[in-house]
């Protein structure tokens, strides 16, 4: 069985993640209320929350062209071949397809970002990054 990624490059990968999402924690405000735009918080949680996800989605493209998946045509489409694959369970396969939904609003739609949804997901969607990271892990 090939090996889905480099066990060295997953743990800088994963110290990566976890310092980004460190940092979407730290900065996070309690309420959803308290991210505006343009400030500083809000500046800092999605920026970190991006890296994060982005640095997720770079190892999931790898490691289905790794695994002889093919490339895969888009970013989630990338998590929807590795859950096809048994490398991820399918629920996290759709949440991590939905993250690289986010993903392309955080790059391309900041000025119209729905604060209260980046709130949320700044919340929950941290431990889908790390399921996919832990995923990995047991694969190396």
């Amino acid at each position: 069985m090939s090996r889905a990624v480099d066990g060295e490059l997953l743990a800088e990968r994963t110290a990566t993640v976890l310092a980004h999402l460190d940092r979407v924690a730290t900065h996070l405000p309690e309420s959803a209320d308290d991210l505006r735009p343009m400030s500083s918080p809000t500046d800092t949680v999605v920026l970190h929350l991006w890296q994060a996800i982005q640095i997720v989605i770079d190892l999931a493209t790898a490691t289905c062209v790794r695994l002889g998946l093919g490339s895969p045509p888009t970013y989630g489409d990338a998590f929807r071949l590795l859950a096809d694959a048994g490398v991820i369970n399918p629920a996290l396969g759709t949440r991590l397809a939905r993250a690289a939904a986010f993903r392309n609003l955080l790059v391309h739609a900041y000025g119209r970002l729905d604060l209260r949804r980046v709130h949320t997901i700044a919340q929950t969607g941290p431990e889908d990054l790390r399921a996919f990271l832990a995923a990995l892990r047991d694969r190396v």
